[in-house]
């Protein structure tokens, strides 16, 4: 398998990924303030959207390099 079709599959994975769950959520740790042995941290939860567009154009860019022929 060479690196374009391996970079294909990849796309349309991540494509349909994007589709079925729209965006991811991560966990940011801050900190706000040290004063002397006491530390104040928040964690605050960072989502991040996902366009439908971006993950169509990930599907037809994957099955476009899958299909093509050299």
């Amino acid at each position: 398998m060479n690196a374009t079709k391996m970079l294909a599959i990849i796309l349309i994975v991540a494509g349909g990924l994007a589709l079925t769950y729209g965006g991811f959520t991560y966990t940011k740790d801050t900190h706000q303030a040290k004063i002397g042995p006491i530390e104040l941290s928040i964690k605050d939860k960072e989502t991040v959207n996902i366009p439908v567009w971006a993950g169509v154009a990930a599907m037809v860019a994957g099955a476009f390099l899958l299909l093509a022929r050299k």
